[in-house]
C-alpha cells in the first residue's frame, strides 16, 4: 500500500496527487512527429545528396528546400486530417442530438441499460439516467463519451495541429541545414548536430511517455543514423552510376 506523505487531509492529498497528463490534447502527436519526421526526413534527404558527391550550395538549397516543402506538407496534412476528423465527429453528434430530441424514452432507457451493464442495480441506473437527461446537453455529452468515446466539449483543433506541426518540423529540419548556414562545409557536423538532435527529441519524449529517457533517445538516435546511413549509400551509389 503506498502513503501519500502530506499533512492534508487523504481526501485532499489523494486529489492533489492523483492527476493526469493531457493525453488528449491536440498539440502533442503532431508536435513530436513534425520534429522526428523533420530531422529524419531532412537528415536522410541532405545525406542522400551529399553522396553523390555535389558541392555545399546544392547540399544546403536541398536542405532549405526539404525544410519549406516538409513543413508545409505536415501543415496541410494534419490540418486536413483533424479537420475531417472533426467534422466526422460533429456530424456523429448532430445524429446524436436529432436522435435524443425525437426519441428521448429510447435514449434513456438505452442509458439506463448501459449502466446496468456496467453494474448498477435497474432501478438505481434508471433513476440515475433519468435525472441526467434532464438537461439536453449534459444528455448529449454523456451519450457521446459513452458512444462515441469523445468530449464534445474538448474537440482538437485543426488549426492547433497544424501549426503545431509546421514550427515543430521546420525546427527539426534545421537542425542538419544549420552548420552549412554558419559555415560549415563537411557533412559531419550537419550529421553530428543531427544526431544529437534526434537523441534529445527521443529523451524529451521520454519524459511525457515516462519510458526511461536513454532508451527512447537511442532508439530514436538508432532510426534516425540508420535511415541517414542508407540513404547517403544510394546517394553514393546513384552519382557513381549517372557520372
Amino acid at each position: 500500500m503506498s502513503v501519500i506523505d502530506t499533512a492534508e487531509p487523504p481526501h485532499i492529498a489523494h486529489r492533489d496527487n492523483h492527476t493526469h497528463r493531457d493525453v488528449t490534447g491536440g498539440w502533442l502527436r503532431p508536435a513530436v512527429f513534425g520534429a522526428m519526421d523533420g530531422l529524419v526526413s531532412n537528415l536522410a534527404l541532405m545525406t542522400g545528396v551529399a553522396g553523390g558527391a555535389v558541392d555545399r550550395q546544392t547540399i544546403v538549397i536541398t536542405g532549405l528546400a526539404g525544410l519549406a516543402a516538409g513543413a508545409f506538407s505536415m501543415a496541410a496534412g494534419e490540418y486536413t486530417s483533424v479537420a475531417s476528423q472533426r467534422e466526422l465527429v460533429e456530424a456523429e453528434l448532430e445524429v446524436e442530438r436529432r436522435e435524443l430530441r425525437k426519441h428521448p424514452v429510447d435514449e434513456l432507457e438505452e442509458l439506463a441499460a448501459l449502466y446496468v451493464s456496467r453494474g448498477v442495480e435497474p432501478a438505481l441506473a434508471r433513476e440515475v439516467a433519468e435525472q441526467l437527461s434532464r438537461d439536453p446537453e449534459q444528455a448529449l455529452e454523456i451519450h457521446a463519451r459513452e458512444e462515441l468515446g469523445v468530449d464534445p466539449d474538448d474537440l482538437p483543433s485543426p488549426l492547433v495541429a497544424a501549426v503545431s506541426s509546421f514550427g515543430s518540423f521546420a525546427l527539426g529540419a534545421l537542425l542538419p541545414v544549420l552548420p552549412y548556414l554558419l559555415g560549415a562545409s563537411a557533412l559531419w557536423p550537419a550529421v553530428l548536430l543531427a544526431l544529437i538532435g534526434l537523441f534529445g527529441c527521443g529523451a524529451a519524449v521520454a519524459r511525457v511517455t515516462a519510458r526511461s529517457w536513454w532508451y527512447s533517445g537511442l532508439r530514436q538516435l538508432a532510426l534516425g543514423g540508420a535511415a541517414a546511413g542508407v540513404t547517403y549509400a544510394l546517394g553514393a551509389l546513384f552519382g557513381t552510376a549517372v557520372g
